[in-house]
């Protein structure tokens, strides 16, 4: 199974950090490329253990859907989404903050997906799924970090 694992290191604190990667309106705001909207379920705020979105976006020139559910939430050290339905055949994306200093702390994102159609997913992955989802989580933490660092700049 892929894994992909980004390590983003954000002069906020470990709640302002965990408070900015689970919500909804910023996650939209950073995958305006994708023209991603949240559709069904907790579609603004912040999320919470067993709450779940429907996203819509477009990839690869795709409009696709996908349902994922907070499975796990240990605040403000981690929680996991998981896809309940989607184009993968699943994934689990784990994120994970640490208090590092005062006030900084290390986000850091571990996703672990699976494509479907077998051997023909595998290779979708090798030649540029992995690459793209990388790039995907890259630029959200990046517009993440901003926001969480703003946030406690103003604080």
């Amino acid at each position: 199974m892929p894994t992909i694992i980004i390590k983003t290191q954000i002069k906020a604190d470990n709640q302002t950090c965990f408070d900015v990667s689970r919500n909804i309106d910023l996650h939209k705001a950073s995958m305006e490329h994708s023209n991603e909207k949240a559709i069904v379920g907790k579609t603004s705020g912040l999320i919470g253990l067993g709450e779940w979105v429907t996203w819509e976006a477009r990839h690869f020139g795709v409009k696709q859907q996908l349902t994922s559910k907070i499975t796990e939430f240990d605040s403000p050290h981690r929680f996991v989404d998981e896809q309940v339905k989607g184009a993968f055949k699943c994934f689990s994306h784990e994120h994970v903050f640490i208090s590092e200093e005062k006030n900084s702390t290390l986000m850091m994102d571990t996703f672990k997906f699976e494509s479907p159609f077998g051997i023909f997913g595998k290779l979708a992955n090798t030649l540029f799924l992995k690459r793209y989802m990388a790039n995907l989580l890259t630029t959200r933490n990046t517009f993440l970090k901003q926001k969480a660092e703003e946030l406690a700049k103003n604080s």
